[in-house]
């Protein structure tokens, strides 16, 4: 007798990533030697600069190869505190650092040893795909708030307060989020940190993965820096896969109050243990090296963005925002949708419409259901000009035999 397969209910609550599904179709058709061009990979066409792998060299030649620290090198860590401070104006001691698995894991370690059943996490849409499915894995309730394409991809302080109830335990912001590239000024983070400060058992976390990616007139500020008397009330997270163009390294931090980053690394003890010693010692010449290169990188995302959205705001159909940062654009679908294909077939959801500029236009992107917020899709612009051109084409062409 075979055994019966069985997996767990924490398992049975989440659903594989959406965005990494895509990408998976797309290694799939390509092998199959079908011309079809990804769109829904969220990672930089640029290479890890040549300083970063040198130090990982280094490391490799000088025996660091051996278990480190569970939650991170004194080294990294110290590199991480002056990030802080060079970049956000802000102190942390060692034992309020984290290193992880990359940031995903930084924030499961985070969610995880905080939330229990009944608890509620506020998560604004649209959403980077994982946060819900972490919240409910730890058993606890996603409670999403719509920042529509009107809204300019943002919530409000009146929304964040209407959603605040004595179950809230976090509320997650992402600036510049993905999917959208929308971002937070410094006087929207103070609106929101005043409703924040009339709610005493509410933490907050912020993903500043996208921080370096940047293009708004503005600039970057995060929700620590914004509310300094928040600080033990706070946990920022931030990364090295995208500003270092280091996505396969992976190195996630945080900085945070030192119960929190505790309660993390014990879990982490008993998971993954430490991350890889030589991507640690990567990433600590990346946190400390040279920054300039971060600027012709941005030069470039820019160009890329201002194409991508004008091509698409070309598309019948399509309302394309302008990002402020990341690399990603989301543009609103409401005008495909009730629409047929040449085919006949009913597009009635922005999955179907992704399906159909996959099938028929051989364009591969990520529907907007799959970050709680539609009619829209993810296009991510990490790859060349010509690419980004000949896929823009092909989505108006789409658009545009839809009847």
């Amino acid at each position: 007798m075979s055994l019966k397969p069985h997996v767990s209910a924490a398992l049975n609550r989440i659903q594989p990533s959406a965005t990494l599904a895509m990408t998976a179709r797309v290694s799939a058709l390509k092998a199959a030697g079908v011309d079809v061009i990804g769109l829904s990979a969220g990672e930089p066409d640029f290479d890890t600069p040549d300083f970063v792998k040198e130090a990982a060299i280094e490391a490799i030649r000088g025996g660091q190869t051996k278990y480190t620290l569970v939650d991170g090198t004194v080294a990294l860590k110290e590199a991480i505190r002056g990030k802080f401070r060079r970049d956000n104006g802000l102190e942390f001691a060692l034992d309020q650092i984290t290193v992880n698995v990359g940031g995903k894991h930084t924030l499961f370690n985070a969610l995880v040893a905080t939330v229990d059943k009944g608890d509620e996490v506020i998560i604004p849409a649209p959403y980077w795909v994982s946060y819900p499915d972490i919240v409910a894995f730890a058993g606890g309730t996603p409670v999403i708030i719509e920042g529509t394409a009107a809204q300019n991809y943002k919530i409000t302080p009146a929304q964040l307060d209407a959603a605040i109830t004595p179950k809230t335990r976090w509320v997650m912001f992402n600036s510049p989020s993905n999917p959208s590239g929308a971002a937070y000024s410094g006087e929207e983070l103070d609106a929101l940190g005043e409703v924040i400060r009339r709610h005493p058992h509410v933490m907050v976390m912020t993903d500043d993965m996208y921080e370096h990616v940047w293009y708004a007139d503005f600039a970057f500020t995060t929700f620590a820096e914004r509310c300094p008397d928040l600080i033990d009330r706070i946990l920022t997270v931030n990364g090295c896969s995208k500003a270092y163009a280091m996505t396969g390294w992976r190195i996630g931090y945080a900085g945070g109050p030192a119960w929190l980053i505790k309660a993390m690394g014990k879990l982490q003890s008993q998971s993954t243990s430490n991350p890889c010693s030589i991507a640690q010692a990567a990433a600590a010449a990346a946190l400390g090296g040279p920054q300039q290169f971060l600027d012709d990188r941005n030069a470039a995302f820019k160009k890329r963005r201002d194409m991508v959205v004008a091509m698409l705001n070309d598309a019948p159909g399509l309302n394309c925002p302008t990002p402020d940062g990341a690399f990603y654009v989301y543009p609103d679908a409401s005008g495909c949708i009730g629409k047929k294909t040449p085919d006949g077939l009913l597009i009635d959801s922005d999955e179907k419409l992704i399906d159909y500029f996959l099938d028929s236009a051989k364009v591969a992107a990520v529907h907007g259901g799959a970050f709680g917020l539609s009619p829209a899709f993810r296009v991510s612009y990490a790859t060349s000009e010509a690419v980004l051109k000949e896929a823009c084409v092909r989505i108006q062409q789409a658009c545009a035999a839809l009847s």
